[in-house]
């Protein structure tokens, strides 16, 4: 049978076909009545045509002014057309991080009664579960009840580590809450040119190799016209909901060449000329009256900027570089948005389609202060690193942006993207939580004549989606599975959207992450800017007057003491409501993992043609512990990768060429690379076994996250490499391809050379068998109800 996919689509292997009826996976024909599991559109409304298309777009990491309805230089046309026929919301707000926001857009709930207090991973407790409560229905369970298509690209991210392997329960799982098909991700970020791991509906894609003109938010897109297209050619009356979750522009930050030139020398001036311009724009358009003030640079420790004309000539020209990568990126999603605009008109569906816009959170600080060109070695999630770690190992400059880089921009940008504010993503400040909202909808929401489409009212993410239930007449589900459906934290403001003389219909809004905190009650915030290993005090608190200050700079907390310490006990019912405790701020809590996951490090044999093992699955055999690979072959073996794990931001991969053992390991893009001829003193000899017809590297745990690597043939060693940097963290990213090398390589060289580089014949198997953990591995076993609480001193 032809292929149905995309032309863009990487060739896969397996089959990937849709699921139904309680099958994980399926290859074969559905049937027609047993895969139905919703109603049919009403033929009343069908025939009529009224009932609305409705659209998220969400971008990731994306701050408050970098669009161009928002102030920005970056050439955003369509965005901006959105915006012109709509509405911009400048007081809309969001959860500090992507996971939080994303549960909270789909549910209603408030993120922690949601499930996802932070990001998703694994700890258990009652606000960290990371995972949508059964008892929550999500607004695409909504709309499908109601007849509608629903469809979802791009980044899930609401999923516990532990269950993203190819044997996880899906319950959890895009399909099972509520999208008839999906492609995209589900983790938190991935490589544009070479993700990592890719799901089309319930099932991996096996993909040896992407073409060398993919880019992932281009083959979002091109999924996501195709399921439109699908949908309206089945059935022209059926209205779908389309969830598009880019993955742009989370780090690593990566854009085409052509999009990065067109942005080359555009931010030679530096982050604090780029925010004074948007800023001064921002005014001019009515954002923001006459007399705000702009937050100056920020000072707090770990959240320094410096000015730009304090830096080197090399800085300035790396630094730059940096953001031109970040604008061509941004770029890109407005070209897409272009590309599903254009093709909503051409079907004549535009009119009638629901659009909104909008990121999940605040420009991010993550790159640190002078950004980085390895993301992994950066991004460390809080480990206690020697003095000596290499945060940023040296690129040539011409590479950044690539397939070869994992790179994020510094501070500084973050600073620009989020202007006028203060600070960055992970904080309660305006920068980390404060971000843009477009909503459309010509047919149902024409702006009048001479109408700004300004909307100044307060409204938060956990009412996005009840709005767009409310704005399609869409009733949300009172029940789900048997059980009542929870309350929902959400109001839907779509009466604020006709009418923008009317009140907030929000008044109380709680926020809190890693231990900060804050709480919006009419006009006033109480906010905290938290430093970890300080104690939770209500010494912490600042209180602003926001109608007057926006940008939080004149604290009234001394002023009002009996203000801030009402607000403050306000905050605590809040947070006791929706199981905020325990408080957490040195990541302990994500470092305590339930025992259920004792099962993934034991030792696992792994054969040719498997699916590349899941990311977590994989590190849990490898990660901050020692272990050893044993690869059992036949005496006649071809050249080709006996084992990889990893990719350009980090990984090892063990092959054969040209009669030749060899080891190359990308130290964070930095390359080692070992060889020993396979005709020497130790070939392989001819029968299969533990000692012979093996090879065997063993990886050993040094102190200071170093590593060392011998590798032997029949037990004699042929091969040492190290001390290196270990892989920690989130790396190696991809998982642990055998027999072939799959995605994005280990090492661009051999990649070069001979692609993804499958041995043909001769390999067996793979055997990982972890070894002891080390010293400095912080992970323990959860004891759930230990310490469910932790008050104030």
């Amino acid at each position: 049978m032809p292929s149905m996919q995309p032309s863009n689509e990487p060739k896969t292997t397996g089959s990937m076909p849709h699921e139904a009826r309680g099958y994980e996976h399926f290859g074969g024909v559905v049937n027609e009545l047993a895969s139905q599991s919703t109603p049919s559109w009403p033929a009343e409304r069908r025939a009529s045509g009224d009932a609305p298309n409705v659209i998220v777009v969400l971008l990731d990491d994306m701050g408050f002014s970098d669009i161009s309805p928002y102030g920005s230089e970056i050439d955003t046309p369509n965005v901006a057309r959105l915006a012109d026929e709509g509405y911009r919301f400048t007081n809309y707000h969001s959860s500090p991080v992507c996971s939080p926001a994303r549960a909270a857009l789909l549910t209603g709930l408030n993120p922690h009664r949601a499930g996802f207090a932070t990001v998703a991973g694994d700890p258990g407790y009652p606000g960290y579960t990371m995972q949508i409560p059964d008892d929550a229905p999500t607004i695409a369970e909504s709309f499908r009840a109601a007849g509608y298509a629903t469809l979802m690209v791009g980044k899930w991210h609401l999923t516990r580590d532990s269950l993203m392997n190819d044997a996880a329960d899906r319950s959890s799982w895009p399909l099972q809450r509520g999208f008839d098909r999906f492609y995209g991700s589900m983790e938190g970020l991935t490589s544009l040119f070479q993700p990592h791991r890719l799901i089309r509906d319930n099932s991996p894609l096996v993909i040896d190799e992407f073409p060398e003109d993919y880019h992932l938010t281009d083959a979002l897109t091109d999924n996501a016209l195709a399921m439109i297209k699908g949908v309206k050619a089945s059935e022209n009356g059926k209205p779908f909901f389309l969830y598009f979750a880019h993955q742009a522009v989370h780090g690593p930050l990566q854009a085409k060449p052509e999009d990065i030139e067109k942005y080359r020398g555009m931010y030679d001036d530096g982050w604090d000329h780029v925010r004074g311009e948007r800023f001064r724009r921002q005014i001019r358009d009515g954002l923001f009256p006459e007399g705000t003030r702009c937050a100056p640079r920020n000072t707090e420790p770990g959240c320094e900027v410096v000015p730009w004309d304090s830096l080197s000539d090399e800085q300035r020209t790396l630094f730059a570089r940096y953001m031109e990568v970040y604008a061509a990126s941004v770029d890109n999603v407005d070209q897409n948005l272009g590309r599903l605009i254009d093709q909503l008109k051409a079907m004549g569906e535009y009119d009638n389609t629901i659009i909104a816009f909008t990121s999940d959170n605040g420009g991010t600080g993550e790159g640190g202060p002078e950004g980085t060109r390895s993301y992994f070695s950066q991004f460390t999630l809080g480990a206690r690193l020697p003095a000596d770690w290499v945060s940023d190992v040296e690129r040539d400059i011409d590479l950044i942006g690539g397939p070869r880089t994992f790179v994020h921009y510094p501070q500084g940008w973050a600073y620009a993207s989020n202007t006028p504010f203060r600070l960055y993503k992970g904080h309660t400040y305006a920068g980390g939580v404060r971000v843009p909202l477009i909503l459309s909808w010509p047919k149902g929401m024409p702006r009048a004549e001479g109408e700004s489409g300004l909307r100044r009212q307060y409204a938060y993410v956990s009412d996005l989606g009840q709005t767009l239930l409310e704005l399609a007449n869409v009733p949300r589900l009172t029940e789900r599975h048997g059980r009542p459906a929870q309350e929902v934290d959400g109001i839907g403001f779509g009466a604020l959207v006709r009418d923008g003389s009317l009140p907030a219909l929000r008044t109380e809004q709680y926020t809190e992450f890693v231990g900060n905190r804050s709480l919006v009650r009419g006009n006033e915030k109480l906010v905290t800017e938290h430093l970890p290993g300080r104690p939770f005090s209500d010494d912490e608190w600042r209180l602003y007057d926001i109608s007057i200050d926006p940008t939080e700079l004149n604290d009234l907390a001394a002023e009002r003491p009996e203000r801030v310490r009402e607000l403050a006990e306000a905050w605590r019912a809040a947070a006791w409501r929706n199981t905020v405790f325990p408080l957490g701020d040195d990541g302990s809590l994500m470092r305590q993992r339930p025992a259920s996951e004792l099962r993934f490090e034991t030792a696992v044999t792994i054969f040719p043609g498997t699916p590349t093992l899941e990311r977590f699955r994989s590190n849990k055999l490898t990660k901050l512990r020692s272990f050893e690979i044993i690869a059992r072959l036949d005496a006649a073996v071809d050249d080709g990768v006996i084992v990889a794990h990893g990719d350009q931001g980090g990984g090892y991969v063990l092959f054969i060429e040209n009669g030749r053992l060899c080891l190359s390991y990308n130290e964070y893009g930095r390359m080692h690379r070992v060889s020993a001829p396979l005709d020497g003193p130790a070939p392989l000899e001819g029968s299969v076994g533990a000692g012979e017809g093996a090879i065997r590297a063993a990886f050993t745990a040094l102190p200071d996250f170093a590593v060392s690597v011998s590798v032997s043939v029949d037990g004699t060693e042929v091969l040492t490499l190290g001390p290196v940097a270990q892989l920690i963290s989130m790396a190696p990213f991809t998982g642990i391809s055998v027999g072939v090398d799959r995605g994005s390589p280990v090492d661009w060289e051999l990649f070069e050379r001979h692609r993804s580089f499958p041995m043909r014949s001769g390999l067996r198997s793979v055997e990982f068998v972890p070894g002891p953990k080390a010293p400095y591995n912080g992970e323990l076993i959860a004891q759930i109800e230990r310490d469910m609480e932790r008050t104030y001193e």
